[in-house]
């Protein structure tokens, strides 16, 4: 039961701190998801009498998931992708094959788990990914559990193993016009400590609401690229079961609907899962990854 006094409801964010609860930031997350103004007010109406001192934010996404789940699919499954990504675990591998899926889809050429030559030793990079002169070196850093950050060891490290391929690079052809640029990926947040080191070397990072223009978070909305976790109609059995058979985006659902073929469901269902999968993939080009 909601709290019957004025005093704001506390709640238990995922690093254990207690903030009160503020509508506004509901609100703005599941604008994120695409519904209109009617639908937001009805979850938040219906979510906030729920609320109680210590609620944790997860608890509250999956009240607030449910309610939004009961109107409209297309918008709960957008509303989930922060957890969709997350359920790719507890392999990374899934998650660097979507990252490859983010560079080809602005046009790069994309590798994944390619061994590289350093002038000191072999490495192996997540996604080499190329476009005309420029050859980045990607490492993807995937989390499958809420509040936890890439801390500023891991540019450390990655710039280390850069700096070892791009030298043994350089040597290999005095001529290499390429353009080298090293990234790192996480599907979470990093800590202050890290944005400030990649700014200083120049490493580039990517990761939830980082940078602010062209997060990791924007660019699959602005792309269509949406983690077939994200779907409603699909159990979580039969979510692995295609991530292992190597898809991991609703669109390569839209574009060979044969995937599902190897679930062995009902006819009704394989439709109903497809007809959300559309629906997601309708979102390409409606939001601006640099907004």
């Amino acid at each position: 039961m909601g709290k019957k006094s004025g005093k704001p409801v506390l709640i238990t964010k995922a690093s254990g701190e207690k903030v009160a609860f503020l509508p506004e930031k509901l609100r703005q997350s599941l604008q994120r998801s695409g519904a209109d103004d009617i639908i937001i007010e009805s979850v938040i109406e219906k979510l906030v009498p729920q609320l109680y001192d210590g609620i944790s934010t997860r608890n509250i996404y999956r009240l607030a998931f449910s309610l939004l789940k009961k109107v409209s699919k297309p918008h709960a499954a957008r509303y989930k992708l922060k957890q969709a990504i997350m359920e790719f675990g507890p392999s990374g591998f899934p998650f660097e094959k979507f990252v490859g899926e983010i560079f080809r889809a602005q046009g790069y050429t994309a590798r994944v788990g390619v061994i590289a030559e350093g002038q000191c030793v072999k490495h192996e990079i997540d996604v080499i990914a190329e476009k005309g002169e420029h050859y980045l070196m990607i490492e993807c850093k995937f989390h499958n559990l809420p509040g936890i950050k890439s801390d500023v060891k891991i540019p450390l490290y990655i710039q280390a193993r850069f700096q070892d391929v791009e030298k043994q690079r350089l040597q290999q052809s005095e001529n290499n016009a390429s353009f080298h640029q090293g990234w790192v990926v996480t599907n979470t947040k990093f800590t202050d400590d890290a944005v400030q080191y990649g700014g200083c070397v120049g490493l580039h990072l990517l990761g939830w609401d980082y940078p602010r223009k062209g997060s990791l978070n924007k660019l699959i909305d602005a792309y269509g690229l949406h983690p077939l976790t994200s779907l409603t109609t699909l159990t979580k059995a039969e979510k692995q079961h295609l991530i292992e058979k190597g898809a991991v985006l609703c669109k390569e659902i839209c574009e060979s609907p044969h995937l599902l073929d190897s679930l062995h469901i009902a006819k009704t269902r394989t439709n109903n899962i497809l007809k959300e999968c559309q629906q997601l993939c309708r979102q390409i080009g409606k939001h601006d990854p640099a907004g």
